[in-house]
């Protein structure tokens, strides 16, 4: 599970049903990575998911259309090394996020910048800054995170927006609990006839999860998820990100599975 990646394909399926609302989410990314020289790593990931809403029947009025979302991104990435324990990373993620027709106007770029430095042999500390969707819209947030090695088998990060605490019994199995918040909009191909001044379905979340990956063999890994979301926001916006309505989804918990293959 710590070997280097240098290329990888990984694909996901993830339901989320709450009261009145079915989320269902399939993703597949490829991701290359090379080493330059002795300070530079250089990582580029493309990614495209979809997303299927489903509404129970009578819930919610015009709004049929609304019922599949997609989005690409190609995020690369640049990690220096200024000496044995300071590095600079930095992150440029261009996305296209979109109902159904891609527009040029769906384009979006995304980023971050991260200062990693290591405290001790066992403790790392990163701060940076990012423009990300985690609240649902576009916005700068600042990040930090404290990795803590506990031992050889276990591993703490606590930080935002992610936090985890990972431990592996043995060299095929790792087992994680997660906290993190995270979301994505997407631009409305035309104004929704009964909400004519939203342009974006905006979602956001903070989810804490349970996650097992297994080493089948020397390539391939399978991963299973389950976990609850939390502070669960589904809203129609407009170009200002002022809220026109809210769906009122409720939280709801989570099952994913994934497959990867890497090298």
């Amino acid at each position: 599970m710590k070997a280097q990646e240098n290329f990888s394909v990984n694909m996901n399926l993830k339901t989320e049903p709450t009261d009145k609302i079915d989320f269902n989410e399939s993703s597949i990314g490829v991701l290359f990575n090379t080493k330059i020289n002795a300070k530079n790593q250089i990582t580029n990931t493309l990614e495209y998911s979809s997303l299927k809403v489903n509404y129970e029947l009578g819930s919610f009025n015009n709004v049929e259309d609304l019922d599949q979302f997609n989005k690409i991104q190609n995020t690369f990435e640049i990690k220096h090394e200024v000496s044995k324990t300071t590095k600079f990373e930095l992150a440029i993620t261009p996305s296209v996020n979109f109902q159904r027709n891609l527009d040029a106007s769906d384009f979006l770029l995304f980023g971050s910048f991260d200062i990693s430095q290591q405290l001790s042999s066992k403790t790392n500390i990163k701060l940076g800054v990012a423009r990300t969707a985690i609240f649902g819209y576009a916005k700068f947030i600042p990040t930090l995170s404290i990795n803590y090695q506990i031992n050889e088998h276990s591993n703490a990060l606590i930080g935002f927006p992610d936090s985890n605490i990972s431990y592996s019994n043995n060299i095929r199995n790792k087992f994680s609990l997660t906290n993190s918040f995270n979301g994505s909009f997407y631009h409305l191909d035309t104004p929704n006839s009964s909400y004519e001044n939203a342009t974006k379905a905006s979602l956001s979340q903070m989810t804490s999860a349970f996650e097992y990956e297994r080493n089948v063999t020397k390539n391939w890994f399978l991963n299973f998820k389950a976990g609850y979301d939390f502070n669960k926001k589904y809203n129609l916006l407009d170009n200002d990100n002022h809220r026109i309505y809210d769906f009122n989804t409720g939280n709801g918990y989570i099952l994913g599975i994934g497959i990867k293959y890497k090298q």
